[in-house]
């Protein structure tokens, strides 16, 4: 019985923590789409210009990720030992320290804009245009992560309403601001830069003073033993940000392989992609929510604690994403005819809900082990599960699949291949959980 009340405490605190990373995580997709949509309204030359920033932008989000998931792993860890003055010091060493790499990543890539347009393989006739938009742009991403290192820092206080609500407040703002800028004051594409700027920009003008007031920021860092805590930093930083790069690379090369069967297998592909990212956005929310309060235990030396809470998330998660599948198996014939009026685009999608989905659950779980293997201090098992989920487990069955029975083939590979990668990934998890019980 005594266990029955833990677990339902922990799913109580499991779930106040997550729900608003979810609605926060849905409003930045939902402005994401619409920027994309404002900006598709120009024509073709700025569209392609945004497509080519998005390499770019991966590259921005992937450093500032890798810092926020080590800020959160570290303050919370700082906390769950009871030395709040430390983390109080150490969330002033994340704001110096981005604010310094995001500055200086975005002044490289400025410097180095022909460059990387070169490799890219950009045309001439879009240089101007790309350039014209790449300066508001590059502010508007150094902004965006100094709003997300506050988030880090809230959430590792254990606070994740506020960046949950922040994320919609500003993500609504950026919507509206969006026509306003682009058509009324006729700013063109870097207007739809300009208009993030305004709300993320409002957002850290709300959220650092409260950051402030709630004493979670300190900047007297010479009390800190600076080398050693930015040693920590970066012993988790650095995999994590290695780890973030990879699916952008991991969706290229599947884009080559699937580039093999024609354009409309393409097509048909990235539709399939983008509902997956709906798909698993509650999986993303826990990725955003469970790290601190692991943090905390694992400070507190409560390993017990942290085996139950992972297990109660994976079993909601396994039962979540199967029934998410099911249901696009059920819908795949409404879905496929609503996305494309392409009947070839149609087939494919079709077979594509048909198989892919049901492997949800696979992919949840080796997501989430990602994170919860960062929060408990093993940044390198964490890149370990993501280098095998992709390169040893869903590519090599593409590729498989696609050679044994043609798409229909790939995609039964990537059934496969996304089922193995979440066995695989809690198997490591559970080694690793292993030791840290031996240790404790």
């Amino acid at each position: 019985m005594q266990n029955h009340l833990q677990n339902a405490s922990l799913g109580r605190q499991l779930y106040h923590m997550t729900w608003p990373m979810l609605f926060g995580v849905l409003s930045l997709m939902t402005f994401q789409l619409t920027d994309s949509a404002f900006v598709g309204q120009l024509g073709r030359d700025p569209l392609a210009a945004l497509g080519f920033t998005v390499p770019m932008q991966q590259l921005v989000s992937g450093m500032y990720v890798g810092l926020g998931i080590a800020t959160t792993a570290i303050i919370s860890r700082t906390l769950g030992q009871g030395d709040e003055l430390r983390a109080q010091r150490l969330g002033g060493l994340v704001i110096a320290i981005g604010a310094g790499l995001a500055f200086t990543l975005c002044l490289s890539v400025w410097l180095l804009q022909s460059l990387i347009l070169d490799l890219l393989g950009a045309e001439q006739a879009l240089r101007p245009v790309i350039r014209e938009y790449w300066a508001p742009w590059l502010l508007s991403a150094w902004t965006g992560a100094m709003v997300y290192f506050s988030y880090a820092v809230c959430r590792a206080n254990g606070d994740t309403r506020l960046p949950g609500y922040m994320m919609i407040t500003t993500s609504l703002l950026n919507i509206a601001l969006d026509p306003l800028y682009i058509f009324v004051f006729d700013w063109g594409l870097p207007g739809a830069a300009w208009a993030t700027i305004t709300a993320f920009g409002i957002g850290a003008l709300i959220v650092y003073p409260l950051l402030f007031k709630r004493q979670w920021l300190r900047f007297d860092l010479l009390q800190l033993q600076l080398s050693q805590a930015a040693r920590q930093l970066g012993g988790i930083m650095a995999p994590a940000m290695v780890s973030q790069l990879m699916p952008p690379l991991s969706a290229m090369l599947a884009t080559a392989l699937v580039a093999g069967f024609g354009s409309a297998a393409v097509a048909a592909w990235g539709l399939g992609t983008r509902l997956e990212f709906f798909s698993i956005v509650v999986v993303l929310a826990l990725t955003m929510s469970m790290p601190p309060m692991i943090g905390r235990m694992l400070g507190a030396g409560e390993i017990e604690k942290i085996r139950k809470l992972v297990r109660i998330a994976v079993r909601f998660i396994v039962v979540w994403q199967l029934a998410i599948g099911l249901i696009w198996l059920a819908a795949s014939g409404f879905v496929s005819g609503l996305f494309s009026r392409d009947a070839d685009v149609q087939e494919i999608l079709f077979n594509y809900l048909l198989r892919v989905p049901l492997s949800y659950s696979g992919l949840g779980v080796c997501i989430l082990m990602v994170s919860v293997n960062n929060a408990l201090g093993m940044p390198m098992r964490a890149l370990l599960i993501s280098t095998l989920r992709l390169f040893a487990c869903y590519l090599p069955l593409l590729w498989v699949g696609g050679q044994m029975s043609g798409l229909t083939g790939l995609m039964s590979g990537a059934l496969v291949g996304n089922l193995l990668a979440g066995a695989m990934a809690y198997s490591l998890y559970r080694q690793g959980m292993g030791r840290l019980r031996q240790q404790a």
